[in-house]
């Protein structure tokens, strides 16, 4: 295959996502689930196994729920009028969407039940920094999900979709990068350099006039909040949670041993017999 019918085969293939976006309300939410769920899974410090699962899981949804809209475009090109073969074809599609619906939200309750806040006053592993790994490959599949979900909602026209729109793509993930390095480096000048390239990143989109000034400040904005949230904000939520995970059984243990003091009492008061 030469490189040009490859380029055109992407360009089918992505045409094909879009249009299920466009025309398909569970698909906008099925991609809406997959920015949540995967920003869920940074702020609670999953590992990454943890996170492939996750994204593996939601991944089966949209296939299903994209060759469900495959067959349903199948039968209504051939079927012109009611038919039980073409019935059954919808309905075993469906069919196939919900199970792969109920899966993901099995994984994902299983997964969350079990996060490392959870499951820290167990003894098993707790962590405070999320891996960098983790964190760098799904933090720019979320940035690129939520900034072609802005322009497709707003209209912009498939071809377009690199190209200008609401939310500048370059400056968030370059902001998103700048700040990772930020966060983990622990040297300044090497961080204060980092933001300057984010920022010539920035400026270079504003030069060409394919963004605003608005708009790259935004997608600076949108990156630098997402990633103070993972390193800065949540770090704080999960010690607190294990905090207070760690606290429950003590203090369970506390009330036990009042409650037993005072049934002591109360029988020695009244001349009671202690049960044998």
């Amino acid at each position: 295959m030469s490189e040009k019918s490859s380029r055109i085969g992407l360009r089918y293939a992505a045409e094909g996502i879009l249009h299920c976006f466009r025309g398909q309300r569970h698909m906008r939410m099925h991609f809406l689930m997959l920015a949540l769920v995967l920003i869920s899974g940074l702020m609670m410090g999953l590992g990454s196994w943890e996170m492939l699962l996750l994204l593996f899981a939601i991944s089966i949804v949209i296939t299903a729920e994209m060759i469900n809209s495959a067959i349903e475009a199948i039968v209504d090109l051939v079927a012109h009028s009611y038919n039980p073969a073409a019935k059954i074809a919808k309905d075993v599609g469906a069919g196939a969407v919900l199970i792969a619906s109920a899966n993901a939200i099995i994984v994902g309750v299983v997964i969350f039940l079990s996060a490392p806040p959870l499951r820290s006053h167990t003894g098993a592993r707790t962590t405070t920094t999320p891996d960098v790994t983790v964190v760098l490959a799904v933090g720019v599949l979320i940035l690129a999900t939520l900034v072609i979900m802005t322009k497709l909602v707003t209209g912009r026209a498939n071809p377009e979709l690199l190209r200008g729109g609401v939310v500048s793509g370059h400056s968030a993930i370059g902001f998103f990068l700048a700040m990772t390095i930020v966060f983990t480096s622990g040297d300044r000048i090497v961080g204060m350099l980092a933001l300057a390239l984010a920022a010539l990143v920035a400026q270079s989109r504003v030069d060409a006039g394919i963004h605003t000034v608005q708009q790259v400040i935004l997608g600076a904005v949108l990156a630098i909040l997402f990633t103070a949230s993972v390193y800065w904000l949540m770090p704080y939520v999960r010690s607190f949670l294990i905090r207070n995970a760690a606290q429950r059984p003590i203090a369970r243990s506390m009330q036990d041993s009042a409650h037993t003091m005072y049934n002591i009492e109360h029988r020695g008061r009244y001349g009671l017999r202690s049960p044998t």
